[in-house]
């Protein structure tokens, strides 16, 4: 497909080519092959090949998947993850301690990888809306209706990358056709907000009920969990309250009316089905990432999380790290002893060769001792057992690590077979308890209480289950932002969390302290951009 690949290398070209305008002005084409739009959609099947290019793309700027980008981004900059120096290893520029301190500027390479993906992303899905729009359906042996579904899933998908674009950098352009105009101008947050609304409640309602035959597409599930989020975090993101909305958006899922992996969905049973290698059969799963290792399109969410090569003989698997991310020594203090989470999510403590009371070595600061993870950040190996510690004193044991997305051992069938979840029931039960509590000027009632319990009752044996649940009196507004971090952990949410409860710039969490500065909220564009694009407009305070 001729146009389709030139298009792909035009998206590709505009977002990468930023070093200077010169750079942009001839955009050689290389051809992989003589197949064009005249002769490439011949059928059904060629339609939909096209029209999941853009969810192939996605997962490399939203999962934790190895890409430094959106999740990298929401996570770091947050209480509950950090990637802190560890003796020798980590330290890389020093970007990871600028994210954690909220001192990043407008030339991290990072963001400028995040920025190029994320608009690459949209560029495929306006090059896939350009394409089929132009079809004849009926010579393609495909129905009105079919064809409308595909191109409303991909119009929700557009409308999902702005809202996250919208969520990173606030005001930023909006460009539905490929290469037009070449230098889009800015436009405010607000304008952006209201062009994903529009589309989010244009299309979803197009969208087919969700059903195992639609997992890892879009479906009216993943579109009304869209609007919830939208309409919850509308109040920072436009100005306006949307609590209603966000209320009626949310019961459009609660109430299986946008359909569900086999009939309705509901709440998993218990704390590993979600994240476990056949999580793709989960009642509660609402859109997720259709990774398959047997396809050949694994998740491969070990290079951020897992320890160094002997995390394969902790697991048993295949795969080991780059000894990243850490969880954040008050975020895992924030599970109380008797929550299973705590248990079931982390690794912590002393490190065994799988099932085997031989213990794992350590490597560096450890080296030839048994690994053993903690719950602080400092220098341990040097006798600091009392400070705070910081991001520049890790060493290779500092945090308790991420065990959330379990992928089973290597003799497991379904070794790697995991999806990567981003949007389940729990988070839409969430969604509505805090709107009915901000509606009822911060105060919790039995609905709300009666929600958040329902999701919370599994992290808690029978016995303490009495002692662990909310009642109305202390399900506060403040509870329910920890609460969603305990549950969230792990899943790329917690800065709009912090955002939208006023934290992100005014909390203190382990050795971050508030910068109360609200530019902070969004992050600046790249200054390549600003270079090459004359009519972007800097964000304030960059």
């Amino acid at each position: 497909m001729k146009k389709y690949i030139n298009k792909g290398l035009f998206i590709s070209m505009l977002s990468l080519c930023m070093v200077s305008l010169s750079n942009c002005t001839k955009l050689d084409e290389k051809l992989y092959n003589e197949l064009n739009e005249n002769n490439f959609y011949n059928n059904k099947l060629e339609v939909m090949q096209a029209s999941l290019r853009p969810f192939t793309h996605m997962q490399a700027w939203l999962a934790p998947t190895g890409q430094s980008a959106y999740y990298y981004h929401s996570e770091l900059s947050s209480d509950q993850l950090a990637w802190p120096q560890k003796g020798r290893h980590g330290y890389d520029g020093g970007d990871h301690f600028r994210q954690h301190y909220h001192t990043w500027t407008s030339n991290e390479g990072r963001m400028r990888s995040t920025w190029e993906l994320m608009w690459t992303g949209v560029g495929y899905v306006n090059s896939a809306i350009e394409d089929l729009s132009k079809l004849d359906y009926v010579k393609l042996g495909m129905t009105e209706t079919e064809m409308n579904s595909v191109l409303a899933e991909l119009k929700v998908l557009r409308a999902f990358h702005y809202m996250k674009i919208m969520d990173l950098w606030g005001n930023v352009p909006i460009v539905t056709t490929v290469g037009e105009p070449v230098n889009p101008p800015t436009h405010p947050r607000k304008e952006v907000f209201e062009f994903v609304q529009s589309e989010l409640e244009t299309y979803v309602p197009a969208l087919q009920p969700y059903s195992n035959e639609l997992i890892g597409r879009v479906s009216q599930a993943a579109g009304y969990a869209m609007l919830s989020e939208l309409y919850l975090n509308a109040e920072k993101w436009y100005g306006t309250q949307m609590w209603d909305k966000c209320i009626e958006a949310s019961n459009k899922i609660i109430d299986g009316s946008a359909g569900g992996i086999n009939g309705g969905p509901k709440l998993a049973p218990d704390l590993e089905l979600n994240f476990s290698n056949v999580n793709k059969t989960s009642p509660e799963a609402l859109f997720q990432v259709a990774y398959s290792r047997k396809g050949g399109f694994e998740f491969g969410w070990g290079g951020f999380f897992m320890g160094y090569d002997s995390m394969k003989e902790v697991l048993n698997v295949g795969y080991g790290g780059w000894n990243a991310f850490v969880v954040v020594p008050s975020a895992f203090d924030a599970y109380a002893e008797n929550d299973l989470r705590k248990k079931e999510w982390f690794l912590f403590g002393p490190q065994y060769k799988y099932q085997t009371t031989t213990p794992v070595m350590g490597s560096e600061e450890w080296s030839g001792k048994p690994l053993v993870f903690v719950n602080s950040i400092r220098r341990e190996s040097e006798g600091d057992l009392t400070s705070e510690g910081s991001m520049a004193e890790g060493e290779e044991n500092s945090g308790a690590r991420f065990n959330k997305y379990k992928s089973g051992t290597l003799d497991d069938p379904n070794y790697l077979e995991n999806h990567y979840i981003l949007y389940r029931l729990t988070e839409i039960y969430f969604n509505k308890a805090e709107a009915i509590m901000r509606k009822n000027g911060g105060s919790a009632t039995s609905e709300a209480v009666e929600l958040i319990n329902a999701s919370r009752k599994r992290a808690f044996s029978a016995a303490d289950w009495p002692a662990a649940r909310y009642t109305t009196a202390t399900l506060t507004l403040d509870e329910l932002l920890a609460e969603r971090g305990r549950e969230f952990v792990f899943e790329g949410k917690r800065r709009t969390d912090l955002i939208r409860f006023g934290e992100y710039i005014n909390g203190t969490w382990w050795d971050h302290k508030p910068t109360g500065d609200v530019n902070r909220e969004i992050y600046p564009i790249p200054h390549t951009q600003i270079a090459a694009n004359p009519n972007l407009i800097q964000n304030p305070g960059y």
